[in-house]
């Protein structure tokens, strides 16, 4: 490895191992293929990582971090808004996020489910966990004090999949090389209906409450 700046290098891994992974999987990416898109050494991965497994942790981990600078989870709303504003923030950050092909950590996080290594389960855990405790406190916030935790639960999960579910169906659509307009890409007018949607649904589970 003399002679390499190793910043870059691990750099370069990071980037190549991100989309090999998300092209292949984990199970049929190979360390040869992610250092010669790195144009690295093939000892790289284990001189900067120390195994395969190792680097799958770092890649997603390194992807996830990229979106979330990309597209910040709180949508620029402040800690300080009404929780209608902040509700807004977090569906469309959200829907942007999954929207943008460049947010590989999405495309992974779905391979894990469909075809689960168990690798991530922790990582993933660690990382998501708090952005939806932050979902759950304003669904909290907008079904006051008499809701239930099992219709916070509901009315957040809901919520979710709303944005990832049709933003999903568009990632597809795009990869089959669908050309033609489609309503779902127009990202902020779907944000705005899920929120629309999701305050009335969430107004009437309050006043039953």
């Amino acid at each position: 490895m003399a002679g390499r700046d190793p910043v870059k290098t691990k750099e370069r891994l990071l980037g190549a191992a991100t989309a090999v992974f998300v092209e292949m999987g984990y199970r049929d990416a190979t360390v040869a293929e992610i250092c010669n898109r790195a144009e690295a050494n093939i000892s790289a991965v284990n001189y900067y990582f120390g195994s395969k497994k190792a680097l799958y942790r770092e890649a997603w981990l390194h992807a996830f971090r990229e979106a979330m600078q990309a597209h910040p989870p709180d949508g620029g709303v402040a800690a300080a808004a009404p929780p209608e504003e902040r509700l807004r923030g977090q569906v469309t950050a959200i829907i942007a996020r999954i929207a943008d092909e460049k947010c590989r950590d999405f495309a992974i996080s779905q391979m894990e489910l469909t075809n689960p290594t168990g690798l991530l389960e922790d990582l993933m855990r660690s990382e998501l966990d708090p952005l939806r405790e932050k979902t759950l406190a304003v669904v909290r916030e907008l079904l006051g004090p008499h809701a239930s935790d099992v219709q916070v639960q509901f009315c957040e999960v809901c919520i979710l999949s709303m944005c990832v579910n049709p933003m999903l169906m568009k990632r597809n659509r795009h990869g089959g090389g669908g050309k033609a307009a489609h309503p779902m890409d127009d990202l902020e007018a779907f944000a705005d209906h899920v929120v629309k949607f999701s305050l009335a649904g969430m107004a009437a589970i309050r006043g039953q409450a």
